[in-house]
C-alpha cells in the first residue's frame, strides 16, 4: 500500500475528484493548505503598492492506494491538475505498513 499525498492548485480540485471519481478512486482527505516551492511566492500590486505573497493558498490531497493503482492515479491526477505554469504542485508517494478501518477490524487492503 502506498500513501499519497497531492498538492494543487485550490481551482483544480473539483478538476481532480471528478477524474479520481471517474477510475474508481474515491476515498480521500482533503485539506486547505498554504506553501511555497521553487517560485517563493509571487508579488501582487493594490493600489499601487507592492505586497509579497509568499505562502500561496494550495489544496492537499490524501489518497492510500493498493501499490498496483498508484500509477493510475498519479497519471489521473496529474492530466487534471496540470496547467503548465509554474505553481501546478507536486505528488509525494511513500509507503503505509499497515491500515485498519476502526468499525470492523479490517486490516490491509481490505481496509482501504
Amino acid at each position: 500500500m502506498k500513501k499519497i499525498i497531492t498538492i494543487i492548485r485550490p481551482d483544480k480540485l473539483e478538476e481532480v475528484k471528478q477524474a479520481l471519481e471517474e477510475i474508481g478512486c474515491h476515498g480521500m482527505t482533503v485539506k486547505e493548505v498554504k506553501g511555497r516551492g521553487i517560485q517563493l511566492g509571487i508579488t501582487e500590486s493594490y493600489r499601487g503598492n507592492d505586497y509579497k505573497v509568499d505562502l500561496l493558498p494550495k489544496t492537499e490531497l490524501e489518497i492510500i492506494a493498493k501499490t498496483e493503482d498508484v500509477e493510475g492515479i498519479v497519471d489521473t491526477i496529474i492530466k487534471s491538475a496540470q496547467t503548465g505554469c509554474i505553481g501546478d504542485g507536486k505528488i509525494f508517494i511513500s509507503p503505509v505498513e499497515e491500515v485498519v478501518r476502526i468499525r470492523t477490524g479490517e486490516r490491509g487492503d481490505k481496509a482501504i
